[in-house]
């Protein structure tokens, strides 16, 4: 009778222990750690100097003075140095032709630089990657990008893979959202995200000033992030994720057509980029902090903000003056570095305006603007790789990554770095150069004369 009672108490006991044990083991198997990640940097016969860019305008023969005028000022006050990257055709004078094949070499001498070194520094080969995610918004054929990497490579018949189109410059964190959701019911998985822009295609050869702007700012560039869930490679990983918000109001038309591929008057397909623009990001920025915010900063912050705000509205209430200026949110209690997409000078200010984050806070992006220029949903990562060449990255350090997109689209999300790191990357060979003190672009000094031109009797020389 005894043993049977006891029975009755080690069975249910058991199971209680046995599931405990399960949800613990399944939590542990759902974390998201990067194991590593490899920026793509061209050859250095890519590079787009100032004098270069000046030629490559010269040949759009569909632009006029005030066309000149409007690229001068926006190149200057873009915050884009001389040693950004552009694509091999502009360079072979064939920008306003671009074949196919243009777009898919230019992706593929990507892939041959920067996915091999990624695999061969974690020392994972190509045929144990599981997932496979490829986010390439303005270039889609047939095989996809995806399955040309599965070929060059030749990784496992069983390999899952997502092809992603038209996301934009927040795509990146959009192929992480789906790695981090298959590592909620897989175990032990190895992911590769590879993350790029295809210029070739896209350069606009109008004079349509909505849509000139986007080859003043997007630059070559790609990244390949190899991810993993598999516990026992943890100590080997550089960051942990902590969690992920996405935004998008597609639903909303201004947001939607901000940022639209569309044909102008003549027909050229450009990329257009509206006034209604800022207003756009700032709404989609806003909402996307509603969500985070409780989930990357302590309780004593949000109080404070919150008591902060109601004592702001109580006295708004009792005062036809006011309650004094708006309460802001301190980010950097929660948040020890500031990722932020390198969309152009006013999006970096703007953000940081937002957030009241120092000249340090800023540094990483501005620098990469200045030397990788907008590299669209890749930019992050060199963003995050001038951090780490600056041994700014330490064990438990919560860095905040911040991404736009066209749709509209706000994607946000925190890592925690898992060790020390201070490794070389793609800034190795010139991160002792920065930060620079001064920005300004030579577009100015060399192309000053036309603010003194007179539309009437303007004609480009030959020589500038």
């Amino acid at each position: 009778m005894d043993n049977f009672l006891m029975l009755l108490y080690i069975a249910p006991l058991s199971y209680l222990f046995f599931k405990l044990f399960k949800l613990i083991d399944q939590k542990r198997h759902q974390c998201c750690y990067i194991l590593d990640y490899q920026c793509y940097k061209p050859t250095d016969d890519r590079k787009l100097s100032t004098q270069f860019s000046g030629e490559v305008i010269k040949r759009n023969t569909n632009l006029g003075l005030n066309e000149y005028k409007f690229l001068l000022k926006a190149i200057v006050s873009s915050g884009i140095g001389e040693q950004t990257y552009a694509p091999r055709m502009v360079f072979d004078g064939r920008e306003t032709d671009p074949t196919l094949e243009d777009g898919v070499v230019e992706m593929e001498e990507f892939f041959d630089d920067s996915i091999p070194k990624v695999l061969s520094r974690s020392r994972i080969s190509p045929r144990e990657i599981d997932v496979l995610v490829v986010n390439v918004s303005m270039l889609a054929i047939v095989p996809s990008l995806a399955a040309r990497i599965i070929n060059r490579y030749k990784m496992r018949d069983d390999v899952k893979v997502y092809n992603l189109t038209g996301m934009g410059c927040s795509a990146s964190l959009i192929s992480i959202n789906i790695v981090q959701n298959i590592f909620k019911c897989r175990k032990d998985v190895h992911a590769l995200v590879v993350t790029s822009e295809s210029l070739s295609p896209n350069w606009y050869a109008g004079n349509d000033r909505s849509m000139i702007l986007a080859n003043c700012l997007f630059r070559t560039g790609g990244c390949a992030i190899l991810l993993t869930n598999k516990v026992a490679l943890k100590h080997r990983a550089m960051f942990k994720l902590k969690c992920l918000v996405r935004t998008h109001h597609g639903a909303k038309e201004d947001s939607f057509n901000c940022c639209i591929q569309k044909e102008d008057e003549s027909g050229r397909v450009g990329f257009h980029l509206d006034k209604t623009l800022p207003k756009a990001a700032t709404r989609a920025f806003v909402e996307n902090l509603k969500v985070i915010s409780p989930k990357i900063l302590p309780a004593r912050e949000l109080a404070r903000f919150t008591i902060a705000s109601f004592v702001r509205k109580m006295r708004q209430g009792r005062s036809s003056k006011g309650g004094g200026g708006r309460p802001t949110i301190d980010f950097t209690t929660g948040v020890d570095h500031f990722c932020l997409h390198t969309g152009g000078k006013a999006v970096i200010d703007g953000i940081g305006q937002s957030l009241n984050l120092s000249k340090y806070d800023l540094e990483p992006a501005r620098m990469t603007l200045h030397r990788y220029g907008n590299t669209s949903a890749s930019s992050l990562w060199y963003v995050l790789g001038y951090m780490e060449a600056k041994k700014r990255l330490k064990k438990g350090d919560k860095v905040f990554m911040i991404s736009f997109g066209a749709g509209f689209k706000c994607n946000s999300c925190l890592w925690e770095v898992v060790r020390d790191l201070g490794d070389g990357n793609v800034w190795k060979d010139c991160i002792d150069e920065y930060p620079l003190e001064k920005l300004a672009n030579p577009f100015m000094e060399k192309y000053g004369w036309i603010n003194d031109e007179d539309e009437a009797t303007f004609v480009m020389p030959e020589s500038i």
